[in-house]
């Protein structure tokens, strides 16, 4: 027996917005068990807690109809899928651990002239340097790490941003004071209830890459083609079909998910904004709020960002950090020296930040001194001694690509502004204008990229490296729309780079699998051919088993790849796997930083273990022809000579 429910409000929400897929299946989504009972918010603020960590059960919403998709070729549909159903924190699959899967690593030692030897050999090449090679090529977190070949002595000019890159920040202390002070705008300055203010800070639950579908609540995971790999709703994760029709089936085209209504999580900062919203969207869902009732999820998050980036404007994180700046900031020994060392090897060096002065004086003082320092020593502002040039309140990336935004010269003992008639003032300066203009003052506020390469002199952006966190703002913008060449700083490549390392021997045993699927649909593909060219029963009958047994044996290498990459991701992420890869490609994340950024490491400083006379070299990439040709297994069969 059945009887008509109400739909519960998750899937509401999930399908307010597409009304196409909503008469589509809506009459089978609401034939459900009398048993059925849709989840209860509870009341308590204890409860409430628990949503804010996503640790509420899930909610699945199987009445959808199985769909098949184009892209439902690879396990890796069913393996990263099911981190989002059942999110792995054992490391473990089905009782199998990753080291029972992890194939022995050879580290017997080997000189690099033994390494070498055939290709010294083929080339007749004598290198008495070799012996001085280590055995293994010691790859750090410390490297610079290059996708476009860059020469350190070819460049004018190296420009920093300051939040996440020359400043390091303590987490989660540093998110929090935003969190904290956002809850409480919320609650107090709008109305929202006072549950929000037990909510409770996870920065650990996130990752960078993701997008926020800020219409529908949402959280994405997409891969290089725009294709959505995997998806939650607030902290419940959205079965494999509703996905699919949110995302994929119920477009006339591929949606570009650059819509105003989706966010890019490409900075660190907006994990907070990630994990309000979340929180936000279970408490609308789950809770009786008659003021969440109405309002929309877009106007929701709107609200979040207002009031996370006023606590950036008021005071509330900046008045903390003057206070406390060992609490929330990271001493790196290595950013004076580097910055010395680019300026004494000629190169200009710039600091452009979307922070204010206040703000950057503080924490830039702290950096310089290593400690807190007093009113006095604070105005003195000697850590000004590093940079060539500072614009402060920048406003990227319209820095970057709106031409009409005005420049402003800061006062820096008291932070006042000052007029300035930017290039005409430059211009009218005469011979060595830029030069005569910053020794009025170097530190400014605003302004545009014109601004900023007329005061360093420089005409060509390629001569230009700008180093920074934000991967839109500063890395893709300056790359795309100026020819800047560009470097991303990313906190969490040590950690992406040593579970890596750690799983090597299951990834390769992941692209082994991979390879027998291939050759083995391949080979079942062949036999298809010939069974529909045969007439022969006899011989018909034969084709047949053997294409039976090809299936039967691709079924059972599939299942064991779905568990081998579902392990693999886990060890990354719990829930959302590996940052840059999305099921056995790129992910969008992976793919921008592959294609904006010319370099990247893990911190700013890392530039400066690198002499200024350094050249960069991309490795070579493949197609997939010439990847299957690579394999020492493949031989290729010319056509032509058959």
């Amino acid at each position: 027996m059945t009887r008509v429910a109400p739909l519960p409000k998750l899937a509401v929400a999930l399908l307010a917005s597409c009304p196409s897929v909503t008469s589509s299946f809506c009459s089978s989504f609401r034939t459900v068990p009398t048993t059925f009972k849709p989840p209860v918010l509870s009341k308590s603020r204890r409860h409430l807690k628990s949503l804010s960590c996503g640790r509420r059960p899930q909610v699945h919403l199987a009445s959808l109809p199985d769909s098949a998709s184009s892209y439902d070729i690879d396990a890796d549909e069913n393996a990263e899928q099911s981190l989002a159903d059942y999110p792995v924190t054992n490391g473990s699959i089905n009782g199998v651990a990753n080291s029972n899967l992890i194939a022995a690593v050879d580290n017997e030692p080997f000189s690099a002239q033994s390494r070498y030897k055939d290709l010294l050999n083929t080339f007749q090449l004598s290198l008495p340097s070799l012996s001085h090679l280590p055995s293994f090529r010691p790859i750090s977190a410390t490297d610079v790490f290059c996708n476009r070949e860059l020469r350190f002595d070819n460049l004018r000019a190296i420009g920093f941003d300051m939040d996440y890159t020359l400043a390091q920040y303590q987490q989660p202390a540093f998110d929090k004071l935003a969190f904290d002070g956002a809850k409480e705008k919320l609650v107090h300055s709008l109305g929202y209830p006072e549950e929000v203010l037990d909510f409770e800070y996870d920065h650990a639950y996130w990752v960078r890459g993701l997008i926020i579908d800020t219409q529908r609540g949402n959280f994405l995971k997409i891969d290089r083609h725009k294709y959505v790999r995997m998806a939650y709703h607030g902290f419940q994760p959205i079965s494999s079909n509703m996905r699919k029709y949110l995302y994929s089936r119920t477009f006339n085209k591929v949606p570009s998910f650059t819509e105003k209504y989706f966010v890019n999580m490409d900075t660190l900062f907006q994990h907070v904004d990630a994990h309000l919203f979340a929180s936000l969207v279970e408490m609308k869902d789950y809770g009786e709020h008659e003021f969440l009732d109405g309002k929309t999820y877009e106007e929701i998050y709107r609200q979040v960002r207002e009031c996370v980036d006023l606590c950036h404007r008021d005071g509330v994180i900046k008045d903390e950090v003057a206070r406390n700046p060992e609490k929330y900031l990271v001493i790196d020994k290595g950013l004076l020296p580097m910055l010395r060392g680019f300026r004494k090897a000629g190169v200009k060096v710039f600091l452009l930040t979307n922070s204010y002065w206040e703000y950057t004086q503080t924490a830039m003082n702290y950096l310089y001194h290593e400690k807190k320092v007093d009113g006095e020593l604070e105005k003195k502002n000697e850590w000004l001694e590093l940079f060539d040039l500072v614009v402060v309140g920048s406003c990227k990336p319209a820095y970057l690509t709106d031409p009409y935004l005005n420049l402003f010269r800061v006062v820096p003992e008291d932070g006042s502004l000052r007029n300035t008639d930017g290039l005409f003032e430059i211009e009218a300066l005469g011979e060595d204008g830029a030069a005569k203009f910053l020794a009025q003052g170097k530190t400014f506020q605003g302004g545009n990229w014109n601004h900023l390469q007329a005061m360093l002199d420089i005409e060509a952006g390629e001569e230009i490296l700008y180093v920074g966190d934000h991967l839109y703002a500063d890395v893709l913008r300056s790359k795309r729309a100026l020819g800047w060449r560009s470097c991303f700083i990313m906190p969490e490549l040590p950690e992406e780079m040593r579970i890596f390392q750690s799983q090597l021997g299951l990834r390769s045993q992941i692209m082994e699998l991979r390879k027998l699927r291939d050759e083995l649909g391949s080979y079942a593909d062949n036999l298809r051919k010939l069974f529909d060219q045969c007439v022969d029963d006899s011989v018909r009958a034969e084709l047949e088993t053997k294409i039976d047994q090809c299936e039967d044996d691709d079924h059972k290498v599939k299942e064991k790849l779905s568990d081998a990459n579902k392990d693999y991701h886990a060890s990354f992420h719990p829930r959302w796997g590996q940052m840059f890869v999305a099921g056995y490609q790129d992910s969008r994340f992976g793919y921008f930083v592959k294609n904006y950024a010319c370099l990247y490491t893990s911190k700013a400083t890392n530039l400066g273990l690198a002499s200024t006379s350094r050249a960069f070299r991309t490795a070579g990439e493949l197609l997939p022809h010439d990847n299957l040709l690579s394999d020492k297994y493949s031989q290729f069969v010319d056509e032509e000579e058959g």
